[in-house]
């Protein structure tokens, strides 16, 4: 299918995609309320509401976060431990001893996973309904419907519905699928649909219940900052670079600034993110130095795809990583008052119930990881004490050895070359 097709969301995407239509659908008609239909005003609300809904989930992520900072020298200790030892005996001690050390934080090696594994299909289905808003949100699908009831028959083989469908690289859908048509009139510019009234005249006068214009009030609802949220900023930038354009520079400075504060709040967001993530060496972890890049190319290519997708998904992104930002900054304040000892206890409370359903023996409670950590660094001291050692001895002997051969000569000389003979046999003769 191709990726601009603006149907609804299938599989397991579908229920999620329809359950946060519902939520839209609830805010638009909330604000309708109060005379506002604002497809733009009803994301940004939608944006607010879904960080709400999902800042469980974000705690608990971030907690676990917290918890991979404690236990990560330990980790990486293991994986010293066994660096470079690939047979099967040493990965599988390997993997007890983690284990084992994931038991003794009460936690599990997919307990950082879990929370991320359940976002990401409401972050897949958010974008097909940010993308496609007629499809999920019944009160806005109204009035396109108004529209279609009013086109005559063979309307999508007329040479206007047809050219209308190959701007918007839509062409060759089946049009007898009305969802198809509201995805294509939902992309529609003004002038597009002056052109589309030209061809047809009878949707000019199509009105709603309050009386008022149709077309005027699918405009209406789709203006935000003086832009249409269907168009795409390259589209409105392309179209105020034409000479006569109606296009105005505040409207084309908006398009250009949606893209930029995308990025910019992503990254950001992104930064106070990783400030609450385990620190890992690059060259132990490769993963970090991937992790680091992808926090610099992440937000570019948000950048990128901003430019290339609908305003209004560039403004659920804008509000989405602002809120983030926000969100992030109460979060760490939150997690630099939690007693870790306190969070390990409740982990391996938890963890200590499932056990027990599993008829196996509570795993101890790590009360003092400072401990565990110090005693960590001194066993790595005296390692490396023990290297240092062994590194000043053969020093010493090289240097005690070379001395003796080069006595009474010029050290390189041919004589003190004869003469390191001389001494080698003297010293081994003895």
């Amino acid at each position: 299918m191709d990726f601009l097709v603006l149907t609804k969301a299938g599989g397991i995407l579908g229920p999620v995609a329809q359950i946060l239509g519902w939520i839209m659908e609830a805010l638009f008609r909330f604000t309708s309320t109060f005379g506002v239909m604002n497809i733009g005003l009803c994301i940004i609300l939608f944006t607010i509401v879904m960080k709400l809904l999902m800042l469980p989930l974000t705690l608990k992520q971030q907690k676990s976060s917290k918890l991979m900072a404690v236990m990560q020298p330990e980790l990486q200790a293991i994986q010293k431990k066994y660096k470079g030892k690939n047979d099967n005996d040493s990965m599988m001690r390997m993997n007890v001893e983690t284990k084992a050390v994931y038991d003794k934080y009460g936690t599990s090696m997919t307990g950082g996973c879990l929370p991320l594994l359940i976002q990401l299909p409401i972050m897949f289905a958010l974008y097909r309904v940010m993308y496609n808003i007629p499809a999920y949100v019944a009160s806005v699908r109204h009035y396109f419907d108004l529209i279609i009831e009013k086109l005559p028959s063979g309307y999508t083989s007329s040479p206007v519905f047809t050219e209308l469908a190959e701007t918007h690289r839509l062409a060759g859908m089946d049009y007898t699928n009305l969802d198809k048509v509201v995805d294509l009139l939902y992309k529609l510019t003004d002038k597009q649909w002056d052109e589309l009234a030209g061809a047809f005249p009878a949707i000019r006068d199509v009105a709603t219940a309050a009386g008022e214009n149709a077309i005027a009030a699918i405009n209406g609802m789709q203006q935000f900052l003086g832009m249409n949220i269907a168009y795409t900023p390259f589209n409105v930038l392309k179209e105020f670079m034409n000479s006569g354009s109606d296009v105005s520079i505040v409207t084309a400075l908006i398009a250009l600034l949606i893209p930029i504060l995308s990025g910019l709040t992503q990254w950001y967001s992104t930064k106070l993110i990783s400030a609450t993530q385990p620190q890992a060496n690059s060259e132990d972890n490769p993963s970090a130095a991937m992790m680091k890049s992808m926090n610099v190319y992440m937000p570019l290519m948000s950048v990128f795809f901003c430019f290339t997708f609908p305003l209004g998904i560039g403004l659920y992104w804008v509000m989405s990583s602002l809120l983030q930002v926000v969100q992030q900054l109460g979060v760490n304040a939150y997690l630099d008052k939690v007693d870790i000892d306190e969070l390990i206890a409740q982990n391996v409370e938890k963890a200590n119930k499932k056990r027990a359903k599993k008829g196996l023996p509570p795993a101890k409670v790590n009360t003092n990881y400072g401990e565990t950590l110090k005693n960590m660094q001194l066993e790595e001291e005296k390692e490396e004490a023990k290297r240092a050692a062994k590194v000043a001895k053969s020093k010493k002997i090289a240097e005690e050895s070379t001395a003796y051969y080069n006595q009474n000569a010029k050290p390189g000389s041919l004589a003190a070359k004869a003469n390191m003979v001389q001494k080698y046999n003297e010293k081994h003769n003895k």
